[in-house]
């Protein structure tokens, strides 16, 4: 499921009110200055900065 592009337009990461990139296949919003990124469930964008993860994943126990 995608994001409409006009609410990506308006979209900005909570913590620094910076743009977000989206990464549809991930299903996140990612604030690349931070580290950080926000899920996507059911098409709607869970921006609350408690909710957000580590970007890129820790994947060194792959």
């Amino acid at each position: 499921m995608s994001l409409d592009p006009k609410l990506l337009d308006v979209l900005v990461c909570p913590k620094d009110k910076g743009p977000l990139v989206y990464l549809d296949k991930e299903q996140r919003l990612v604030n690349e200055r931070l580290g950080i990124a926000y899920r996507i469930d059911e098409g709607i964008p869970v921006l609350l900065v408690d909710e957000a993860e580590a970007w890129p994943p820790d994947t060194a126990g792959e």
